[in-house]
């Protein structure tokens, strides 16, 4: 009789390129993810005994419904197993991790697979950025919008600040969460467009990412406006893209041959849904409350941390996620960007992958993209994007809208 797990270890993971991918599908999509992943782990696709499917759009782009990883999976061969899909905005690649984790953890099996897929390029962006009109309730949209918003007041909008093109809500959703940091901190427009510098330059160095020139802070400075504070460099595109993680218990790598060397141990995953706060209550934010959740089940503290991967939608969310986490105390976290502590080389380097801004951000591989660079990471793979010495991550992932806040928060602790 199996017997309850305690420890889980990530031994495969892979990601597609991110971008534009013309004739790509979600179906070719998770096939190279899954394919890599498998490879990377030394297994077949006949050793998975549960698989965990995340993508946030097909239905609402394609109108596939109900099936959609049974669809994407069975081709390459994983059949006969459960086959559970995941939608959880945002975060849903990172929660597909979480309940992979649990199922070996609970006894189940010892080989779980966690894939997400997401084909968001379609020539339609009307109909491209309509679907984030679903991040939030909407029964309530105007009054969501209107109490979001209303968090940036106190900030005057310097003309010619303001986009003429259409851009998603949830922009100026973070643009507002900008100028509260502004009002509150004294955050300047410069240091957030050196967090977007750095994410830039860091995915230079990233052959998978879907942006990849050098930006100065002038240079983002000088960019296009989106909405004030935001100019289009600090801000993350539609993406297409694949991302895959195979999961392992002791007894599962014991039985499959693999060896410890290169298997990443998953310390904590915590997934947090929102609740009612006050606006300045930033310790209770909900990333806020998981980071610490997270921190007690892995033994760890933030002073641990040598490298992170967070959800920078936009630049701000850089900054208010790695406050969050307890890298940098609140407040603190724009002034110790702009001198270059989150760069590769610094105290704790942040999105060394370029992060979503850069990367790319196909929402239901996002969470699974973070995994592969920190696994990476931490096994030393990362060539000229390394940070040295790298023996803890921490991944933040998040999504939707509730009140002043996201829906959902996943954290992430890995170890080796």
């Amino acid at each position: 009789m199996r017997t309850k797990m305690d420890k889980v270890y990530i031994t495969g993971v892979a990601m597609t390129r991110m971008g534009r991918l013309d004739g790509a599908t979600v179906k070719s999509l998770s096939r190279e993810a899954v394919t890599g992943a498998l490879a990377d782990a030394g297994i077949s696709a006949g050793a998975v005994e549960a698989a965990y499917f995340s993508n946030a759009t097909q239905r609402h782009l394609e109108g596939q419904l109900m099936i959609p990883g049974q669809i994407a999976l069975r081709d390459m061969g994983i059949e006969g197993i459960p086959v559970v899909n995941v939608e959880n905005a945002c975060a849903s690649g990172s929660t597909a991790l979480n309940l992979a984790a649990q199922f070996l953890k609970a006894g189940e099996g010892d080989v779980a697979l966690a894939v997400g897929a997401e084909k968001m390029w379609t020539g339609d962006k009307a109909k491209m950025f309509s679907f984030f009109d679903s991040g939030w309730e909407l029964a309530t949209a105007e009054e969501n919008e209107k109490q979001l918003l209303a968090l940036g007041h106190g900030i005057d909008l310097p003309e010619g600040s303001e986009s003429e093109k259409p851009y998603s809500v949830f922009m100026a959703v973070y643009a507002a969460f900008a100028r509260a940091h502004m009002r509150l901190f004294g955050t300047t427009q410069a240091q957030f467009a050196a967090i977007a510098a750095k994410n830039h330059m860091h995915s230079v160095e990233n052959d998978k990412a879907q942006f990849r020139d050098p930006y100065t802070v002038g240079d983002v400075l000088g960019a296009p406006p989106i909405t004030y504070p935001l100019t289009l460099p600090m801000c993350a595109p539609m993406s297409d893209g694949g991302a895959a993680a195979v999961l392992m218990t002791e007894a599962g790598m014991k039985r499959h041959g693999i060896s410890r060397d290169r298997a990443i141990e998953l310390r904590a995953s915590v997934i947090q849904t929102g609740s009612d706060r006050d606006g300045d209550d930033f310790e209770n934010h909900l990333t806020a409350k998981a980071a610490r959740r997270a921190y007690e089940k892995a033994g760890l503290g933030p002073e641990d941390v040598s490298v992170a991967e967070v959800h920078d939608a936009t630049a701000v969310g850089e900054l208010i996620q790695i406050e969050n986490l307890g890298l940098f105390p609140f407040g603190e976290g724009a002034a110790a960007s702009e001198r270059g502590e989150t760069t590769i080389g610094g105290r704790v380097p942040v999105n060394p992958s370029g992060g979503l801004e850069c990367k790319g951000h196909p929402i239901g591989a996002t969470g699974l993209g973070q995994v592969y660079e920190l696994v990476s990471q931490l096994r030393g793979e990362c060539g000229t994007r390394q940070v040295e010495g790298a023996k803890v991550a921490i991944a933040e992932n998040g999504g939707g809208l509730i009140g002043i806040e996201e829906a959902v928060a996943s954290v992430l602790i890995l170890a080796r």
